[in-house]
């Protein structure tokens, strides 16, 4: 198959897609940063949400038929999605839209990633699509869905899952697969207690993506028959992808190239450690994602802000960053920031320090803190002389630390009311 010919394959394979983005988690490892917020509405990279990825992905992958489907908290996730990404164009059969839990067959909330979909079944015949590319919102990556979909074609599979090899240690967190020289899959096991390695590679073990390709007349015949199993807990990875696995023609697609034959990236921010680690490797000289790639734009809505501004010079108060991330609307007011990423509109008065920490859009940092190690969450007003990251044993009297030592700082933990509940 010539260039020219597989690229127009490609091109007829994804005009014809649906991806369908499960975006309805809570994320509950992420602790309080999901407290307000869906999972994959949290801000990441200093200007973006975790969403941004999979619907770039699938734009830049020529895939502009998208819907995404909301439940938990998704009041921020919607308003984003909505001012971010209602640039396709709709006379041309494009769409990014959203399907909010709604109860639409019966009286009861979204059980698991196959209900969701399988509650608005209806709405996804309408687009009458040749595959369905189901994938899930809350991880950080880029990639070309157009090989995955001519892997998929060619191999004549009912089922493709995007894999990826991880550490064995962390494979317990994810769907485990055994697959035969084919890449054709006769195993999976989802977050086992003692994941299976890849044979000869007794440290490694291949995983699911959480990204699933399939057949359309297949993929409605598994979630009906999924749907009417009483038993079934009516997840892809625990139930349906399970259920089919020597059954039927499951296939692993391995990423292992980026969008332009770089080395792959994926990275499962789950976890508040997970997570400060994939935005702190974002700092370094040449990290691993490339966030300058023109020709593979991460979209994103973001409000119309000033530069960031760095003020006074005297021998106390410095207004410098060295090694950071520093967005729009951020004033540095005679502070020192080292290995840091802002988010915007952040503020940080005289004589503060900032050092391998995270802080999240709107927040002010008072004069003369100390803060390292940390995620200030959105809105958060630190009082002047605070120090935080240098004492665990206080931290955890007052904040979250996690198992590696990264303090999380929320507003309620600060007892400051943003959401005025009550």
């Amino acid at each position: 198959m010539t260039d020219k010919v597989s690229k127009r394959f490609v091109s007829r394979l994804t005009r014809r897609t649906l991806a369908l983005i499960l975006a309805g988690g809570r994320g509950e490892r992420l602790k309080d940063l999901t407290r307000w917020r869906a999972k994959p509405a949290v801000p990441f990279g200093g200007k973006f949400r975790i969403i941004d990825f999979p619907l770039s992905n699938c734009v830049n992958s020529g895939i502009r038929r998208i819907s995404v489907l909301t439940q938990y908290k998704a009041h921020s996730l919607i308003q984003h999605v909505q001012r971010g990404w209602g640039f396709l164009q709709h006379e041309l059969n494009e769409f990014v839209e959203i399907m909010p839990a709604s109860q639409r067959v019966d009286e009861g909330w979204y059980a698991g990633t196959a209900d969701a979909i399988y509650q608005n079944l209806d709405i996804v015949r309408t687009h009458k699509p040749h595959h369905v590319l189901v994938l899930a919102g809350d991880h950080v990556y880029k990639m070309d869905y157009g090989p995955m979909l001519a892997f998929h074609a060619e191999h004549k599979a009912e089922v493709t899952i995007g894999c990826v090899e991880v550490p064995i240690a962390e494979a317990i967190a994810f769907g485990v697969m055994a697959v035969d020289e084919n890449w054709r899959v006769t195993a999976f096991d989802e977050k086992p207690e003692r994941p299976c390695c890849l044979p000869g590679r007794e440290d490694t073990a291949l995983v699911s993506m959480g990204i699933y390709i399939f057949n359309t007349a297949f993929f409605y015949r598994q979630l009906i028959r999924d749907a009417d199993t009483l038993t079934s807990g009516h997840d892809f990875g625990k139930d349906v992808i399970p259920s089919v696995v020597g059954k039927h023609d499951v296939y692993a697609y391995p990423f292992q190239r980026g969008p332009h034959g770089e080395k792959s990236y994926w990275r499962d921010v789950g976890s508040i450690d997970s997570y400060w680690l994939a935005n702190m490797e974002l700092v370094a000289v040449t990290p691993e994602l490339n966030l300058y790639d023109t020709d593979w734009p991460i979209r994103t809505y973001q409000e119309q802000l000033p530069p960031a501004k760095f003020v006074f010079d005297d021998d106390d108060r410095r207004g410098m960053a060295v090694d950071s991330m520093v967005s729009g609307g951020c004033i540095i007011s005679g502070s020192l920031l080292r290995r840091s990423l802002l988010f915007s509109s952040v503020e940080v008065a005289e004589r503060s320090r900032v050092e391998d920490s995270v802080v999240l859009p709107n927040a002010r940092i008072g004069p003369d803190c100390t803060i390292r190690r940390a995620i200030i969450d959105k809105g958060c007003s630190i009082p002047a002389g605070t120090t935080i990251g240098l004492d665990p044993e206080a931290d955890r009297l007052r904040f979250h630390v996690s198992p590696a030592g990264v303090v999380l700082v929320t507003p309620e933990m600060l007892g400051q009311d943003l959401h005025h509940i009550r």
